[in-house]
């Protein structure tokens, strides 16, 4: 009887909840009107394409309608998986995404805290404008323009080689899209170019948020720029940093895909090729589609269990984390 009488007592406070719940959202109606539209498109865009990694699991022949064929498919399991791991071309592709990735992220990931910090440091505010302007127009030049300013630059008659011989540094011009192992550092070198100034921008709203008193009683206790920079400036930034890192080490296998396939040749192709182009080379040139596929689907699930684990071990070692 006594849990029979419980029953409305625990109803009751539901029922209110339900009340107040549906009260605030007719309030605020026009809010989540507003956020339909993101919604809408978060779900096409991010979640019904995921319905395409069954693609993976299958030997998907394209014929007549796409549903079709896509139903139709032979249902293979991990073959695909298999013929990626025991591919000789494995190693080679690992070795280089790895490789150009983190050589970018030992270029990149400093290089706008650096910057952030020294545009921090000028007193005249037009030259800092003027500055932080230039530093961040790289991002918005498409990688095709990108591509041939480098190439250009690099080119056995260009700027850099030129440089190079009137130092007497080099007595003949050196062949950067010639030898593969420059490569790596190419691309690890224009991925900082082009992103440092942008990257800059989220560490300077960052050291904008810092309370002018630090700084003022670090003055008081003597402290010089370089003290301030060193224990007020960077452990303010601190969980920026952390939570930029996660997300860096997460993407670790994203080496990206415009830059090698612009910049590559086949003299440096097996220095120059990652996941993305050789996903893109075997799964659309050659219309082996279950198999880009399944190669696309191992670097997520690498990328996913990276975010992970850096994120456990940024909340172990600093107690900050991004989730």
């Amino acid at each position: 009887m006594r849990a029979y009488a419980e029953q409305p007592r625990r109803a009751a406070p539901l029922a209110g909840r339900r009340t107040e719940l549906w009260k605030r959202f007719r309030q605020q109606k026009y809010l989540w009107l507003m956020i339909v539209p993101a919604f809408v498109c978060t779900l096409i865009f991010s979640y019904a394409p995921m319905f395409g990694l069954y693609m993976a699991f299958i030997n998907y022949k394209p014929g007549g309608s796409f549903v079709g064929s896509f139903f139709r498919g032979e249902f293979v399991g991990l073959d695909w998986f298999r013929y990626f791991f025991d591919n000789g071309d494995f190693w080679i592709i690992m070795r280089n995404t790895l490789a150009q990735s983190l050589l970018s992220l030992l270029l990149g990931f400093p290089a706008p805290i650096l910057l952030a910090l020294a545009i921090n440091e000028v007193r005249s505010g037009a030259f800092k404008r003027i500055f932080q302007t230039i530093s961040y127009l790289p991002h918005f030049i498409s990688w095709v323009i990108a591509a041939n300013i480098i190439i250009t630059l690099l080119s056995s008659q260009g700027l850099v080689n030129k440089v190079l011989m009137l130092l007497h540094i080099t007595d003949e011009p050196v062949g950067f899209f010639q030898n593969g192992h420059y490569f790596w550092w190419i691309i690890a070198s224009a991925n900082m170019w082009k992103d440092m100034g942008f990257n800059a921008i989220m560490y300077l709203a960052g050291i904008s948020s810092i309370n002018p008193e630090m700084y003022e009683a670090a003055k008081v206790d003597g402290a010089s720029r370089m003290k301030q920079t060193l224990y007020v400036t960077l452990p303010a930034l601190r969980p920026t940093i952390v939570i930029l890192l996660i997300l860096a080490v997460g993407g670790v296998l994203n080496a990206g895909f415009d830059q090698q396939y612009l910049m590559q040749n086949d003299l440096v192709l097996k220095y120059s090729d990652v996941i993305d182009t050789y996903t893109y080379r075997y799964g659309l040139q050659n219309s082996m589609f279950s198999y880009g596929a399944a190669v696309g689907l191992f670097k997520s699930v690498v990328a996913f269990i990276l975010v992970l684990a850096m994120n456990r071990l940024a909340k172990r070692v600093n107690d900050q984390s991004l989730f």
